[in-house]
Parts: structure tokens; C-alpha cells; sequence
């Protein structure tokens, strides 16, 4: 160790003191940076938005871009979402659900923009929180909370097994599915998918992306048969009369929400109210009542360029 004699200053010493003291600086700039990084997050679970007038609930929410409700669908779902085909031969995003969801949107003050994606897609963008919102006929499983909030239950829906009517015979009960030699379809990432390992272990399960290419299947005898919502069973049984929603299926989650990014409890306050304002005043049953009556017309599911 070297000593300054004038000064008494041992350089070893110290040296080894100011290692030290950065060491201890960078130590609380990281914890520092990483509070103030979740500080947001920290602040919002500790509030009560339910205490919030709707005027400071607006101004509490953040959205991915200001002023608007970023809201990812997939439109191969009627009556929930699909595209209506107009007199003039022009599609426009329809369903109950992209009627809630400009519902909710207005309630807010925001403007909607919804971006059509693969149902998978719509978990993954909510999961990821590149979308504010999905509203897709979502279903609150277990398996999604980790990656999103839930609203409250706005549509009751309840879950089916469609199949050729002519079919309908074959399959008197869900153990009448769980055949070897059967092809059973579910859209993939759908609760639907559960709901086929559940009751179909050992038939041959097929996951498609899009419900539209799972009923083509149904209707050209490469599926016997297809788990789906009932309402959407009943949507394609009206247009083609040659499909049957032959057994309803227990689902102990029965219902449908709008699925929120993680954290966003402001928003999730914000949407919950209205849904509960959209289900006091009427609105959501002349929703799905418009919805229902739309998917009897002329109407195009899937994603469009």
C-alpha cells in the first residue's frame, strides 16, 4: 500500500472506498429505475376506480395511442363479429360484439379502431399489450388471466357440438363424440380446443385458425363434427340448413368478456360501466337482436386485404 506523506493519504484505502460507493450507486440507480418503471403499474392497483366520477374515470385511462380505443377482433365469428355485406356490394365490420365495443368506445369518449386479426392473434396482442383491448367473443378460462384483465359477463353464451343434420342420429350424447374414428374439430387457441380433449380424448382433434374453415370442413364431410358457440352454431345452421347444433356442452365458464391488457384497471372500471349501462338501457339485447337478424343476409367471415 503506498502513503502520501504530506498528506497521509492512503490510495489503497480509498480506492478500495470509491469502488465501493459506485457499486453502491449503480446498486440504487437499478432499483430506482425499476421502481420507477413500475411505479405506474403500483399506483394504479392501489386506486379504487369505482370511487371515480365517469369525468376523472376518463381522464385516468391511458390507451395505446391518445384518444382512442385500439380494440383487436376476429371477424369469423357471427353473430359476434363478421362482415355485413352492403347494398352496394361493400363490406362493413358487424356483430354484437363491434356494436359493444363502439358502445364502449363512445361511453368513453374514445374513438374505435379495430384491427380484424386470427383469434389467436387477438390473445396474443392483448397478452403482449400491443391492443388495449380484445373483444372477441372471449371466454374468462383460467388459463388467460395471467395475460389479461376480464370485464364483467356481457353475453350469456353457452357452448355446442354442430354436425351434418343428417349426422345428428350419431351423436345422442357428448360420449357418442369420443370416438377413434371421428375427426373433430376447434379453432385453435379457443376454450373450444378444451372442450374437444375434454369430451373427445379419443377422437382425432383438429385445430384450425379460422371457424369459417372448420364448418367448410363440417359441410364437406372432412369433420364429423365441430365444438363452437351456440350462437354461432345457430348463426351457420340458418344459412346452411344441411348444419345442426346437435348437443349443448357444460362449460363452467359460460359467458362472454371483453379482455383488457394487464394492469389497465382504469380501463377496466371504464369498460365494466359500460356494459353494465349497455345492458340496463336495452342496448346490448338490440345488439345482439340486430346481430342475430344480420347473419341471415348476405355476410363474409374471415380476413379481408
Amino acid at each position: 500500500m503506498f502513503e502520501n506523506k504530506k498528506t497521509g493519504f492512503k490510495k489503497g484505502i480509498t480506492m478500495k472506498k470509491i469502488t465501493t460507493l459506485i457499486m453502491v450507486l449503480i446498486m440504487l440507480l437499478t432499483c430506482f429505475s425499476v421502481f420507477a418503471g413500475g411505479s405506474k403499474e403500483a399506483a394504479s392497483a392501489s386506486v379504487d376506480y369505482s370511487k371515480y366520477s365517469l369525468a376523472d374515470l376518463k381522464k385516468a385511462i391511458n390507451t395505446k395511442v391518445s384518444g382512442k380505443l385500439t380494440v383487436a377482433t376476429s371477424p369469423d365469428y357471427a353473430p359476434y363479429e363478421f362482415y355485413a355485406v352492403g347494398s352496394d356490394g361493400k363490406l362493413e365490420l358487424a356483430g354484437f360484439d363491434m356494436a359493444l365495443a363502439e358502445y364502449v368506445a363512445n361511453y368513453l369518449g374514445l374513438e374505435l379502431d379495430v384491427i380484424p386479426m386470427d383469434f389467436d392473434g387477438v390473445l396474443a396482442e392483448v397478452g403482449m399489450g400491443n391492443v388495449d383491448a380484445g373483444v372477441a367473443g372471449l371466454s374468462p378460462s383460467p388459463d388467460r388471466a395471467d395475460a389479461m384483465e376480464f370485464s364483467s359477463i356481457y353475453y350469456a353464451g353457452t357452448q355446442a357440438f354442430i354436425c351434418l343434420s343428417k349426422n345428428a342420429s350419431k351423436f345422442a350424447t357428448l360420449e357418442d363424440t369420443n370416438k377413434a374414428q371421428y375427426k373433430i374439430g376447434a379453432q385453435v387457441g379457443s376454450i373450444q380446443v378444451g372442450l374437444a380433449e375434454e369430451n373427445s380424448p379419443n377422437a382425432d382433434i383438429v385445430q384450425l385458425a379460422k371457424v369459417t374453415d372448420i364448418i367448410a370442413e363440417v359441410l364437406n364431410g372432412k369433420l364429423d363434427g365441430a365444438y363452437v358457440e351456440l350462437a354461432v352454431a345457430e348463426s351457420y345452421a340458418k344459412n346452411y340448413p344441411e348444419l345442426k347444433a346437435a348437443l349443448n356442452v357444460p362449460y363452467e365458464s359460460e359467458g362472454n368478456v371483453v379482455g383488457i391488457k394487464k394492469g389497465n384497471l382504469a380501463l377496466l372500471e371504464g369498460v365494466n360501466r359500460a356494459i353494465a349501462q349497455a345492458i340496463a338501457d336495452g342496448s346490448m339485447a338490440d345488439f345482439v337482436a340486430k346481430a342475430s337478424e344480420q347473419v341471415s343476409g348476405e355476410i363474409y367471415e374471415g380476413l379481408i386485404d
